[in-house]
């Protein structure tokens, strides 16, 4: 064990940030409104009682993004973890299916998949998961058959009460990161770096978002609203909805 530097981990997320403030922007500039307003449920924003343009087109869009950059920040916390784990016990990606990340310590070897947040999958993706740690676990047996091989679900935040799930242990926010760092305080060592450039970063950001808006609202007008100035709701929910004709 190795343990890692406060300023090996700053040089690191410093480098690699940018990244996801890049893949962020790209994100959006890439968007149409009509692939947005696919992708949402029409019925929501109704029952929301919403009748401006403007203020459908910036509610649809916004819960668009934030999806989309849990995802994107969601990969590079990822990496950081492989990042940090390689430094301090020779960790290093895994290439069995689902598993993210390797490393043994004290006659161990850890298979661990990494998710953002505790909550991040229904029955099917949790069974998927015990799947992909039991085939992991048997080829790794089958190569090293005195192994002590040991499945770990690790989450980048958040709580789980009950860490041992029977197959596999799931470690959540400050207990992920002290098991693949051996530091109890990582977790809140990590916050500071995090915010390189941020304001520079999202003030561009805005600039682009600003303009999206408006070039949004204004496409919206002129295919889903009434002359008279009402939203075609109808309309919408057929976009979005409507069975392809035969």
């Amino acid at each position: 064990m190795k343990p890692i530097t406060q300023q090996e981990i700053t040089d690191y997320v410093e480098a690699n940030i940018q990244n996801f403030h890049q893949r962020r922007l790209e994100k959006l500039q890439k968007l149409t409104l009509m692939d947005v307003i696919k992708r949402k449920n029409p019925y929501l924003f109704k029952a929301k009682n919403i009748n401006t343009a403007q203020d459908f087109v910036k509610t649809i869009l916004d819960a668009f993004l934030s999806s989309q950059e849990e995802g994107i920040f969601g990969g590079f916390l990822e990496e950081l973890a492989i990042f940090i784990c390689a430094e301090v016990y020779g960790g290093q990606k895994s290439s069995a299916e689902g598993i993210d990340l390797e490393f043994e310590t004290d006659g161990i070897r850890y298979i661990v998949s990494i998710k953002s947040g505790p909550n991040w999958g229904n029955s099917s993706q949790i069974a998927k998961l015990r799947d992909n740690f039991g085939k992991a676990k048997r080829i790794l047996s089958t190569n090293r058959s005195s192994m002590n091989v040991v499945a770990v679900n690790g989450c980048c935040y958040g709580r789980d009460r009950k860490p041992n799930k029977g197959e596999y242990w799931k470690y959540c926010g400050q207990e992920f990161w002290e098991f693949i760092s051996g530091d109890e305080d990582l977790y809140t060592d990590i916050i500071e770096p995090l915010g390189h450039q941020a304001k520079q970063r999202n003030e561009q950001f805005m600039q682009e978002y600003a303009k999206v808006i408006n070039k949004f609202t204004s496409e919206f007008i002129g295919t889903f609203c009434h002359a008279d100035g009402n939203i075609l709701w109808e309309e919408i929910v057929k976009f979005n909805s409507a069975g392809t004709a035969s």
